[in-house]
């Protein structure tokens, strides 16, 4: 498979630090103009923000696309808007089956245009972790680094 260039807006690591990511998908996204030029500006946040699906719709709630600075007010959007997904009725009836198990949701991951400058989202199927489980990342983590920096001590 080719490796298809992306050029990241913005990610949500929050995301991997506070949910087990089970599954990843690609979603295109409806926007207005200003949105758009707003992300070609690099400005978004996913921090807080989450999927829902509603009537068979997948939309994405609670992302911050900040206001275009360069645009009057009259022109402009809600930041904080939800905003439609674009998904296959196939894909939306599967993301809707897995986050009826108890404890799993769905997150965005990652916001970015692609090679033909589409903005497309990842979306993961999450489940939370436990506190236990964050202590262990990050000592895993720890431990990495340590290895890294011995190892670079060496050569």
């Amino acid at each position: 498979m080719i490796e298809q260039k992306k050029s990241i807006i913005a990610t949500n690591r929050k995301a991997y630090h506070d949910f087990i990511i089970l599954e990843s998908f690609e979603a295109g996204i409806e926007l207005q103009g200003t949105e758009v030029k707003s992300l070609r500006a690099g400005h978004a946040h996913l921090k807080d923000s989450y999927v829902r699906i509603i009537n068979k719709e997948a939309f994405l709630v609670k992302s911050h696309i900040p206001q275009y600075k360069y645009s009057s007010n009259y022109d402009n959007h809600a930041p904080e808007r939800e905003r439609r997904l674009l998904l296959h009725k196939k894909e939306i009836l599967r993301l809707k089956k897995s986050i009826d198990t108890k404890g799993v949701t769905l997150i965005p991951l990652k916001l970015y245009f692609n090679e033909k400058g589409k903005v497309k989202v990842e979306i993961g199927v999450a489940k939370g972790k436990r506190q236990y489980d964050k202590r262990a990342a990050i000592a895993e983590k720890d431990i990495k680094r340590e290895l890294e920096r011995t190892r670079k001590g060496q050569y």
